[in-house]
């Protein structure tokens, strides 16, 4: 039977925790993986512009002896040219999988539906998954333990947010959530959030007060305007003062390490030399990007695969 990966809401704490093992061990030995996907062809379907989604899945499935077909669709909405559904039938008659970069998390569904192929989100409007993955496996690169590992995220409530969330709990993190008014996470994946948290220890906090991150090793910010939002850069600017993640907030909270998913914006969100400093793990999130996401490929498709020695 078929696997999606459509979020990680109904992913088990032992589940994740194997997943970032395989990650590790498919990044410490590629050429164990090199055949992983042999004979294997994934279609990567986007509706949205890429650029690091689209360059670790695409050399990631090489690395595992795969076959990437990208299929773009100019940016706008799968819909209209023929059927969503008919779209995942007719891929799936051909590919082994699809992973498929949306606008809305209604379009995944539906093509998971109707595919008789593991359907995987590269990013919907409430989900993130891969960005999680690879964020955790940098995190349990710097400290042995994720259950003692208490990271605030700083901005914006969205789909990064919002994955962030649901594994960081049930890896048994600390994960607080700072967002200024009228950009808090949804309310539904916080009571989601709090039952994984209940149920494997993890914790969650959510606030509008900055003070909320002291303590926390791990700073993690995103762009203030999600991709396709139009809203003026003042009117976000003046809504986001104060959020900004800086040397100064660095200082007060003791945090060691600072994160972001990117695209960044340099001196918005986030100063341009922390980007560029010493704690910034920007480019090792990068680089996990594509180790995350051939741990998922592998565990979708390849589960049984013995790597070489």
């Amino acid at each position: 039977m078929k696997q999606d990966l459509l979020s990680f809401k109904d992913w088990t704490a032992d589940q994740l925790h194997n997943l970032l093992a395989l990650a590790t061990t498919i990044k410490n030995n590629p050429a164990g993986y090199r055949t992983a996907l042999e004979g294997l062809s994934v279609v990567a379907l986007f509706e949205k512009p890429s650029l690091r989604t689209r360059v670790s899945f695409d050399i990631g499935i090489n690395k595992l002896g795969g076959h990437m077909v990208y299929l773009d669709s100019q940016s706008n909405k799968l819909a209209g040219r023929e059927d969503v559904k008919d779209m995942g039938a007719n891929l799936a008659c051909w590919a082994d999988a699809i992973v498929s970069r949306v606008f809305t998390h209604s379009t995944l569904e539906q093509l998971a539906g109707s595919a008789k192929v593991p359907v995987i989100n590269a990013l919907c409007d409430i989900y993130h998954p891969c960005q999680a993955v690879a964020d955790y496996l940098t995190i349990s690169e710097h400290y042995d333990d994720l259950s003692k590992v208490k990271l605030a995220y700083i901005g914006d409530g969205n789909n990064v947010t919002h994955s962030l969330m649901l594994v960081g709990v049930a890896l048994g993190c600390e994960v607080i959530v700072i967002t200024p008014k009228g950009h808090e996470v949804d309310p539904k994946i916080v009571e989601l959030t709090e039952a994984r948290a209940a149920l494997y220890g993890g914790k969650l906090t959510i606030s509008t007060d900055m003070s909320a991150a002291n303590g926390a090793q791990v700073l993690y910010t995103d762009t203030w305007l999600s991709m396709g939002d139009d809203t003026p850069l003042a009117e976000i600017k003046d809504t986001f003062a104060g959020y900004e993640i800086t040397e100064a907030l660095m200082e007060t909270t003791g945090a060691d390490y600072v994160m972001h998913c990117q695209p960044a914006h340099r001196d918005l969100e986030i100063s341009g030399s922390l980007i560029d400093g010493e704690k910034s793990l920007l480019m090792q999130q990068a680089e996990n990007r594509m180790h995350g996401q051939n741990a998922i490929l592998v565990e979708l498709l390849a589960k049984d695969f013995e790597p070489r020695n």
